[in-house]
């Protein structure tokens, strides 16, 4: 049986400036196929197991031909499911979305569409300049910077004497030419105008002018594709905001998994930074007989202590308990150690609260803790990943303590990127590893921050030191961390 397509616009620059439909499209998608534009942290909004496959677009690179596009989308809607077809910007703002509607109605393929934020309207208006004003534009003009030949648009005559805003996309190749028709057509030299290059993102910049002169001045400050041409009077006017969030510039690097890293890069975001995930690592869940046994035993109430040291661990925890149909109830007399506020957040949320939490949030003061608390009559079940810390069980082994390591998950190592953020986050020793067991590494200007000791012993071993430590190991501590060393 067929799938379907829906032909969304993703907005233009930051992740964030999607529709809350398209956002919606993203987490239920089968397969995502999109413009090399799109903010790639919208990927992360994709549930598990999609498909991601960039067709990229762009000036001067190989990227697929529109009849490869339309081809590709017919297919995989040919396989069912929901095919999201995601493009910068508003589909039918030069966008070709109708050429690919064309081609889904031919083949009897059914389809939606959502809007978009064109970069028309929005990357003037973040810049300041605003499309129309009172007294000074009563209209403005979408024109497309070269045609499907690589020519310069037509009706230049008509252009220059239509009055209002006149706004070039994909035009800056094509810049000296576009002024100097205007100016050939009548329009004055004098005419503010304005360029605007990787709008609504952290790289953005602008360069103001007039016709006559704002070649040269884009040429001398060497502005890049993709840009926003803006010729009238508004493009003379500066409504920039005067607030700007705390983290207003400032980018960060997030190497965690996909959870944490949603979470964290969320709180950031909001606070104006630009974060985003790089490397990292996922999860895959372990079931074997010794697994199986400990969750046997612990409904029959063998066990007197549960110990969790992360929210991920807290997570399958709570998962692999419904699977086994264990009553919380059950649970009534088992003390539960968690090592953070995060693990403990994890629990509450199932109507589990924490008895032991150390003052430190690392291995070592949990296995202290532990040690200190337990007598030779209790049984401890500890749950975490298969790379968990030898420092937790030392202690209890040396107390000759009754306890049960039985590991839950495994990490699942990405390939690493160079980082040339401000700040690089590291929210786990797995995560040191999977960064640079993957081919990682960090630039001179970065600055690298631990969430904990543990942490910041692995990266020790990878030749990174002295990292910056929050006052608590915790994503808000990460947080505040980045806010003081602003």
């Amino acid at each position: 049986m067929s799938g379907r397509v829906i032909i969304a616009g993703a907005g233009c620059g930051d992740y964030d400036l999607i529709t809350m439909r398209g956002y919606e499209a993203l987490k239920s998608c089968d397969v995502v196929i999109y413009d090399s534009l799109i903010d790639s942290r919208s990927l992360d909004f994709c549930k598990d197991g999609a498909e991601k496959i960039c067709v990229g677009k762009r000036a001067g690179r190989h990227s697929s031909t529109q009849e490869e596009i339309n081809t590709l989308l017919v297919e995989k809607a040919a396989e069912g499911g929901v095919v999201l077809r995601l493009k910068g910007g508003d589909p039918f703002v030069f966008g070709r979305g109708g050429e690919e509607i064309t081609a889904l109605k031919a083949a009897g393929i059914p389809y939606s569409l959502i809007p978009g934020v064109t970069s028309s309207v929005a990357v003037p208006e973040l810049a300041g300049i605003p499309v129309s004003h009172r007294g000074l534009s009563r209209s403005f003009h979408v024109i497309t910077g070269h045609t499907a030949n690589d020519l310069l648009p037509e009706h230049f005559e008509s252009y220059a004497k239509c009055g209002g805003t006149l706004i070039f996309l994909m035009g800056l190749r094509n810049l000296p030419e576009i002024a100097g028709r205007l100016i050939e057509n009548g329009m004055g030299e004098n005419t503010p105008a304005a360029v605007i290059s990787k709008g609504a993102t952290p790289e953005q910049r602008a360069v103001k002018g007039c016709l006559g002169d704002i070649a040269e001045k884009v040429k001398r400050e060497d502005l890049s594709a993709p840009a926003v041409i803006i010729v009238g009077e508004t493009a003379g006017l500066d409504l920039s905001p005067t607030y700007l969030p705390p983290l207003y510039g400032v980018s960060v690097a997030v190497t965690a998994t996909k959870g944490l890293s949603r979470r964290l890069i969320k709180s950031l975001n909001a606070l104006g930074a630009y974060a985003h995930r790089c490397g990292g690592f996922e999860l895959k869940e372990l079931n074997d007989e010794v697994t199986e046994k400990a969750f046997s035993r612990l409904s029959e109430g063998f066990y007197s202590h549960v110990a969790l040291t992360s929210p991920n661990g807290a997570e399958i925890f709570l998962k692999r308990l419904r699977e086994s149909r264990i009553d919380i109830r059950k649970l009534s007399g088992v003390k539960i150690a968690v090592i953070g506020k995060g693990t403990g957040a994890k629990l509450e949320k199932a109507g589990l609260y924490a008895d032991i939490m150390p003052e430190k949030f690392n291995s070592v003061a949990l296995g202290n803790m532990l040690s200190d608390t337990l007598t030779r009559e209790d049984r401890l079940l500890i749950v975490r990943s298969s790379e968990g810390s030898a420092e937790l069980v030392k202690p209890l082994a040396e107390k000759g303590l009754n306890f049960d390591d039985v590991h839950i998950y495994e990490p699942v190592y990405s390939t690493g990127e160079k980082i040339d953020d401000d700040y690089a986050v590291f929210a786990s020793a797995g995560g040191v590893r999977s960064f640079f067991r993957g081919g990682g590494s960090l630039s001179e200007n970065t600055k690298c921050i631990s969430i904990g000791e543990v942490t910041t012993a692995e990266l020790k071993k990878y030749g990174i030191n002295g990292p910056l430590l929050p006052a608590e190991s915790t994503a808000e501590g990460i947080i505040q961390k980045i806010l003081s060393d602003k």
